[in-house]
């Protein structure tokens, strides 16, 4: 029986992984309290994902708190934004949505409000990767992930869903918060590194 606690152990290998990402999302969870630094925190998430989980190169928390550190300021401003685009659609959201129960005409808007909620979802989960994955201004970061995105409608797709499930899953059951941060980055970064070696050069990344 000792070959199940054999660290080269495939079993056992998958268990680590899975302790590995339960640590992430308490670090992300954490680090994300203040709110102002959860875009900070979202990038070192997924800079830890690929290069410590994925890449296994590093430390988790020297990878994590070198990225967090790294991506602080360019991060913030790109979360402020992302803030500010979430906050007008939550409002056009409550607008159109009272439109509609009282049957006004532009009530039937309600739906196209909610489809660019789940675009800004998606450009959300893009704007993180690229600046975790490559150096750039703010603006940069905001003009091409965005056009990434648009560039395959279909792989935005598998990214909204993983996204948009944990964040279901998360309101219904706060406890899985201990591993679904982690679980969601990893998923989404399946599709995002796959977008990424389409378009941009290996020596663009940080």
């Amino acid at each position: 029986m000792r070959w199940i606690f054999d660290i080269e152990n495939p079993v056992m290998h998958y268990v680590v992984k899975i302790f590995d990402c339960m640590c992430l999302s308490v670090l992300w969870l954490l680090f994300s309290l203040p709110i102002i630094t959860a875009g900070a925190s979202t990038t070192a998430l997924y800079v830890t994902i690929y290069r410590y989980i994925r890449k296994e190169e590093g430390h988790l928390w020297r990878t994590f708190w070198g990225a967090f550190r790294e991506n602080l300021k360019r991060s913030t401003l790109v979360w402020l934004i992302v803030l500010a685009v979430a906050a007008l659609l939550a409002v056009d959201v409550l607008v159109f949505r009272t439109m509609a129960l009282n049957g006004q005409l532009l009530g039937k808007l309600y739906w196209l409000i909610l489809v660019l909620c789940c675009v800004a979802v998606t450009w959300a989960a893009y704007l993180f990767a690229y600046a975790a994955r490559f150096r750039g201004t703010a603006r940069d970061v905001l003009r091409v992930s965005l056009a990434l995105m648009i560039a395959h409608p279909l792989r935005a797709l598998t990214v909204f869903v993983p996204v948009a499930a944990g964040i279901l899953l998360g309101v219904m059951a706060p406890g899985l918060l201990t591993i679904l941060p982690a679980g969601v980055c990893l998923v989404v970064s399946l599709v995002t590194e796959s977008v990424f070696a389409l378009h941009l050069p290996k020596e663009e990344n940080t």
